[in-house]
């Protein structure tokens, strides 16, 4: 399941700004190792984040991002102490849920 994401939360005016890290390998399965054998896909393939009860992100991802992957957005209507949920499946089955508040 990996490590905890980091994820920061923050009020800038009357928008909070959301930084997720996701710690994740990101293989696209076209990378050959040290023995010249074809690194198996594992990626994340969907995310979603919420504000309070409100789906505020629902992200189809691919191969074409990077290892341990920053995500970051805007949500308007949010307030200080609103819980953030993000939650990620990946390809191979696995997925996370972590939490924070708005700041």
């Amino acid at each position: 399941m990996g490590d905890p994401m980091k994820i920061r939360a923050s009020m800038q005016g009357d928008v909070a700004e959301i930084r997720v890290l996701v710690n994740h390998a990101m293989e696209t399965g076209q990378r050959k190792d040290s023995a010249g054998n074809l690194v198996p896909a594992h990626f994340i393939k969907h995310l979603t984040a919420t504000v309070g009860d409100k789906l505020v992100v629902d992200a189809q991802i691919g191969t074409a991002i990077s290892r341990n992957p920053v995500f970051a957005f805007k949500v308007k209507g949010a307030k200080a102490g609103d819980k953030v949920v993000i939650n990620w499946q990946d390809n191979k089955g696995d997925s996370r849920t972590d939490e924070a508040v708005i700041a």
